[in-house]
């Protein structure tokens, strides 16, 4: 077996080879032999990386600004960041999301990457670090400590707008079916409960503006992510970062990304705080809280196919079982909830890592962003699995439907404002026992005419459809 040709670099620790054809460098090398813990690579996760590339783009253009470097390293950094912008390059970041050392490793594999790339766009080899370095030039006026909370912050940001697209398309899935439902006439329940008529149009609707809701949230709490601590270098202070470099840093930082970046205002207090990260966490868990919601109501709805509810049929995916004949599963809904226990139980994990901060720094931060990253990229999969896999494809079984309306004894509520509480008690008793249902005894009884059954149980006026919006 060829041995595999290597380049020689140092650090604090001494020599060590490289592969001679790899973006990364020393400490990338050191890091990929230590972390092996979850096997999930941060080039699962492009918006990470790619923030990145924007974080070391304004920081390039802020340092060319302050004199720390002339036009020909900053032209290399600029083309190496745009290519990592473009999605080039991301397989040299093989790193395990999870890793020791408050995100150092990733930030010098960025340093590493877009040093090496800038070299060869300068017309340099992989390693001549004297003409662009990791440290000097692309690391120049920063610590992993902003650098790294900062790209953070807008890689979840980028995420965060994919999710509220991929959120909106399927609450829009449920409002067509809504629509679709809308003369759908069927019984609500409570506690498991015979209520009173509602539509299945109006079940529908309700999904999609409970999703909706938590779809707005996420959208105010991304103004939290977008201040961040860009020149507070190691703990706050700005040492070794020139005057004024924060300020052009973040003005470079919003245009390159077209958010509203803003520099926080105490920046020791923002290089150890992690609330932002708390507050999202929490935004995307009440999120999974009400889709995991829906997804039970969904399968409640289609359990069947005799002994069931049965309102709704999902559409079929696969069979069911390997003893059953016949027997299909709402398996997408399923899947959808897994996720949403997932993401819920990540919460739990962003929590603990952000009280576990201690001093001037949260040392926690990649666990932290293992799960917001992980959280965002199972809900995109699992909206667009749920909408393409299930709620597109949803029947109703209207018959059905209005047979449970009819002999429901929750239409009985509709007669209190007519006939009184105790007597509506009395049939609903009656109905009870006899498993009559009300409509029957009402015209056995002659309780009401015609004319007054229908105007008082008619389906428009008891869902709600008679009254002024």
């Amino acid at each position: 077996m060829t041995a595999r040709a290597t380049r020689t670099e140092h650090d604090l620790l001494g020599p060590k080879d490289v592969p001679v054809d790899a973006y990364y460098g020393v400490q990338t090398a050191r890091a990929l032999e230590n972390f092996h813990i979850s096997g999930v690579k941060l080039f699962l996760y492009p918006n990470l990386i790619k923030a990145f590339a924007m974080v070391k783009l304004a920081a390039a253009r802020a340092n060319h600004d302050c004199g720390q470097f002339g036009p020909e390293v900053l032209a290399g950094i600029e083309g190496a960041c745009r290519e990592l912008i473009d999605g080039k390059l991301h397989d040299q970041f093989a790193l395990d999301v999870f890793q020791g050392g408050a995100g150092t490793s990733t930030n010098m594999a960025a340093n590493e990457v877009i040093a090496n790339r800038a070299l060869e766009l300068m017309g340099r080899a992989k390693g001549e670090y004297t003409h662009c370095s990791p440290h000097d030039h692309v690391n120049c006026s920063q610590s992993t400590n902003d650098a790294y909370p900062t790209a953070l912050h807008l890689g979840m940001v980028l995420g965060n707008i994919q999710l509220i697209a991929a959120m909106n398309e399927l609450i829009a899935a449920f409002r067509a079916k809504g629509k679709e439902f809308g003369p759908v006439l069927k019984m609500g329940r409570t506690q498991l409960q015979d209520a009173v008529p509602m539509t299945l149009g109006q079940e529908f609707n309700a999904f999609a503006e409970t999703l909706a809701g938590e779809v707005k949230a996420l959208g105010v709490i991304q103004n939290v992510l977008c201040e961040v601590n860009m020149g507070a270098t190691a703990i706050g202070t700005g040492l070794n970062a020139p005057a004024g470099y924060a300020e052009k840093c973040t003005a470079h930082l919003a245009k390159v990304t077209g958010l509203p970046i803003r520099l926080a205002d105490d920046l020791i207090e923002a290089t150890q705080d992690t609330q932002a990260f708390v507050l999202y966490s929490s935004c995307m868990k009440s999120l999974a809280i009400k889709l995991s919601k829906v997804c039970n109501d969904l399968r409640l709805l289609s359990s069947g196919p005799r002994c069931g509810l049965r309102e709704i049929n999902l559409p079929p995916k696969q069979p069911g079982s390997s003893i059953m004949p016949g027997k299909v599963n709402p398996v997408i809904p399923e899947v959808v909830n897994m996720v949403c226990f997932r993401v819920i139980g990540s919460d739990l994990t962003v929590s603990l890592a952000a009280e576990g901060g201690q001093l001037q720094l949260n040392v926690f931060e990649p666990v932290i962003a293992a799960c917001i990253f992980e959280a965002q990229t199972l809900f995109m999969n699992a909206a667009r699995t749920l909408r393409v896999h299930c709620i597109e494809g949803i029947t109703a079984n209207p018959e059905i439907c209005r047979h449970y309306v009819d002999y429901s004894i929750g239409t009985v509520t509709a007669l209190n404002p007519v006939i009184g509480y105790d007597k509506a008690t009395e049939l609903a008793a009656e109905a009870m026992k006899t498993g009559r249902g009300i409509l029957e005894l009402l015209r056995e009884k002659k309780i009401l005419t015609e004319e007054q059954i229908a105007k008082v149980l008619d389906p428009k006026a008891m869902t709600g459809g008679g009254r002024p919006a």
